[in-house]
């Protein structure tokens, strides 16, 4: 009886769902020689250009020695190049380049398709319903941690 309580726990099944889709993307990042880190990277600096890579690192949640390593990997693949930062020189400023695009694309396809597939058999005020639900928690657990760290 334990275990179909704990099926139906809903930090259990947040866990869960998560970690299917980081094991979905793992696997489909890996076939495009890449890793589920790198696509992240991508994404938040097709949406926020010219982030530094210690802002990034605070987004992605990683130590800044992990980001700069990744950043190299994708630096090396010409997928992103650092600039320096007009006022400050210690700060290299993150921006895609064109050969991303293609990435880009596809990380955007595969985010629509894993969305489809998500919110199979829900409405859409379900689904509505749903992503507040979460924002809500992650507020809440945001405003838990800042209060923590003051």
């Amino acid at each position: 009886m334990v275990s179909d309580t704990l099926q139906s726990d809903s930090l259990i099944l947040i866990y869960d769902v998560a970690r299917l889709m980081r094991t979905r993307t793992d696997r489909l990042a890996r076939q495009h020689g890449m890793t589920r880190a790198q696509w992240v990277i991508l994404a938040w600096l097709e949406h926020k250009p010219g982030l530094a890579q210690i802002e990034l690192a605070d987004l992605v949640e990683v130590e800044p020695i992990t980001i700069a390593r990744l950043i190299d990997r994708l630096e090396a693949n010409g997928f992103v190049e650092r600039r320096p930062d007009g006022k400050d020189r210690r700060i290299k400023r993150l921006y895609l380049r064109e050969q991303a695009l293609p990435i880009l694309s596809d990380i955007r396809a595969y985010r629509h398709q894993l969305s489809a597939l998500m919110s199979q058999g829900l409405s859409p005020d379900q689904v509505t319903a749903a992503t507040q639900a979460l924002l809500q928690m992650k507020a809440n657990l945001t405003h838990d941690l800042n209060q923590a760290k003051a």
